[in-house]
Parts: C-alpha cells; sequence; structure tokens
C-alpha cells in the first residue's frame, strides 16, 4: 500500500543560549493511510518536536537541518507557509498536549470551531455553525447548542479535549497527529477519549500519529510502534511483537516498568538514570550510561539501526543476547 508520510532522515535543531541542540537526529519511518503509528519514549526522547516539525512548528529558533517529509505526494519543505497554512487543519491536523493552551482563552468555543471551518471549506457562516455544532454532538458533547456559547474556562479537561478532536477532525483529515491527548486526565475519562478518537479516524479513514509514553494506550490504539531515545529510533515493529518480542534493552525497562493485573508481588523495574543533556555529542549508544548489556563498544561506537528481521528494527550491538534472554 502507497504511504501518506514518508519521513527520511529528519534532523531537526534548536539554537540555544549554550549553542545548537539536535533534538530529532536521522529519524525515518512512513505511515500508511489509515493506519496509527506510536511514538514512545520518555520525555525528552524526541516525539513532540518530531511532530512540530512535520507540522513546520517550530518556532524562531528551530530548524529542520537535515531530511526528507513527504505527506501525499508532497514535499511539506518545500511548499510555502501559505499552503503550508492550508494544510494544516485541513488535510494535516493535530491535537496538542493540553487543550487549555491550545484554546484561545477569549472566543468561545463555537467562535473558534466556525472560524476553522471556514479557513479550510467554502460555506457561509450558519452552515459553518450547524456543522460546528454537529461535530460536537458527534465527539459526545452534550447539549451542544449550549456549549458553542461557552469559553474554554467554563470546560473540564475532557470536555475541551473532545472540542479539540472536533476541531481537529471536522474538516476530515488525512493525518492526525495526537500529541499526549489524554495528558492531565483521569483513567476513565482517558479511555472515552482514546475510544472516541480511534472510532472517528476509523469513520472517516484517517490515519493517526501518535505520541505518548502510556504503553497501555499504546496496546489499544496502535498498529505499529516506533520507540525513541534521545532524538533516535531505537526499535520500530508491530504492536504485537513489542509486547511479545522487545529487543533493545530500552524497550525492555520500558515494559518491565509496567503494573501487572497478576498481582504477584513482583516488583516494578526502573531504568536509572535519566537522558543524557548533550547526547548529540556522545561517541557511542546513547543509552550506553543506563543499559545493563553496555559493552565497551557500546560506549565507542554508535550502533546502526538495522532490520533484524522483516519489519522489526532495533539499535543495539547486543540485540542477540536479549533474544536469547541471556
Amino acid at each position: 500500500m502507497k504511504s501518506l508520510l514518508n519521513v527520511k532522515g529528519l534532523t531537526t535543531a534548536f539554537e540555544t543560549e549554550n549553542g545548537k541542540v539536535i533534538s530529532v537526529d536521522d529519524v525515518s519511518f512512513t505511515l500508511k493511510y489509515g493506519e496509527t503509528l506510536a511514538l514512545v519514549g520518555e520525555s525528552g526522547s524526541g516525539k513532540s518536536v518530531t511532530a512540530l516539525s512535520l507540522m513546520r512548528l517550530l518556532g524562531k529558533r528551530g530548524k529542520i537541518e537535515r531530511g526528507d517529509i513527504q505527506f501525499d505526494g508532497a514535499s511539506l519543505q518545500t511548499v510555502s507557509e501559505a499552503q503550508m497554512q492550508k494544510l494544516r487543519g485541513d488535510e494535516l491536523s493535530m491535537i496538542f498536549q493540553e487543550p487549555m493552551t491550545a484554546l484561545n482563552p477569549v472566543f468561545t468555543i463555537g467562535h473558534q470551531l466556525v472560524e476553522a471551518i471556514r479557513l479550510h471549506v467554502n460555506i457561509d457562516k450558519k452552515e459553518a455553525k450547524t456543522l460546528a455544532q454537529n461535530m460536537l454532538d458527534k465527539v459526545g458533547i452534550p447539549n451542544a447548542a449550549r456549549v458553542m456559547k461557552q469559553f474554554p474556562f467554563s470546560l473540564s479537561g475532557g470536555m475541551r479535549q473532545r472540542v479539540m478532536i472536533a476541531m481537529a477532525l471536522v474538516c476530515e483529515p488525512k493525518l492526525l497527529i495526537a500529541d499526549e491527548p489524554t495528558t492531565a486526565l483521569d483513567v476513565t475519562v482517558q479511555a472515552q477519549i482514546m475510544r472516541l478518537m480511534n472510532q472517528l479516524c476509523e469513520e472517516m479513514g484517517t490515519a493517526i500519529l501518535l505520541i505518548t509514553h502510556d504503553l497501555g494506550v499504546v496496546a489499544e490504539m496502535a498498529d505499529r510502534v516506533i520507540v525513541m531515545y534521545a532524538g533516535q529510533i531505537v526499535e520500530e515493529t508491530d504492536v504485537f511483537t513489542l509486547f511479545r518480542e522487545p529487543l533493545h534493552p530500552y524497550t525492555q525497562g520500558l515494559l518491565a516498568s509496567i503494573p501487572s493485573m497478576d498481582f504477584d508481588d513482583k516488583e516494578l523495574t526502573a531504568i536509572n538514570g535519566a537522558i543524557p543533556a548533550n547526547y548529540q555529542h556522545l561517541q557511542g549508544c546513547r543509552f550506553a550510561n543506563r543499559c545493563p548489556l553496555a559493552t565497551e563498544a557500546c560506549r565507542t561506537s554508535q550502533p546502526p539501526l538495522v532490520e533484524v528481521v522483516p519489519g522489526h528494527k532495533t539499535r543495539c550491538f547486543e540485540w542477540q543476547q536479549l533474544q536469547r534472554g541471556e
């Protein structure tokens, strides 16, 4: 099947007071039409910067240094800013981590939805208002007509997130980027939001790039998974293989930190240390300082991302040892 999104060698850097910092380093992946791909990793691994690079929302200090981003056959680096603005919210939408900061506090929900619709669809204000209200009904917001007149602060976190989903999907985009869409929501509301998003995207045929650190969400939502660490991809495979046979010690560490429902008194395993601050200057594997299997080769040479079996890639010199369970 033809890919909707094809990212090759994406490298993104930011200018800081201490010089240039590379946040995303030589990242490549594809996303098929209608597929859900999860980007997983702890804070600082480069997940959100990857998404912002795709949307060209890096700000003045951020810059894509190298690489190519092909979306539906067109290069996103070469399109003009005016064309990019048309793509955003139309064919390419994003749900941000915190809906309270993503929604404008001085405009009503209805005003913001209608504005988003009329930017991309050639209809009058009355038709746009009807479409907005119907979309609020579709995302499960009770009394949508009343909510249209309300301001963001008067809604709960779950309701604001439903509004963000409505805004992102109202123009039926080809790709939805969801950056930690259930952050700060309680578990019950999280499950409702994820089910809703999945259901609507299936109905519209929308592909999802899901950015999360929650492996429970990954297990329920994703078709394929990319694990990121220190700006690089360290493992990529389908969701079933990831949970059954992870090949990178970082992935194994993430899975070992998930609480079990078996109540077998097993202690959760922590990954000692943190992502190194200046990881772009490290000679060897970026996970070496935290890895129980690290050798001298790991500390002096950077392992390449290799496809060890069809559809399963890992960035580790010791993956065969992990596979044998040694």
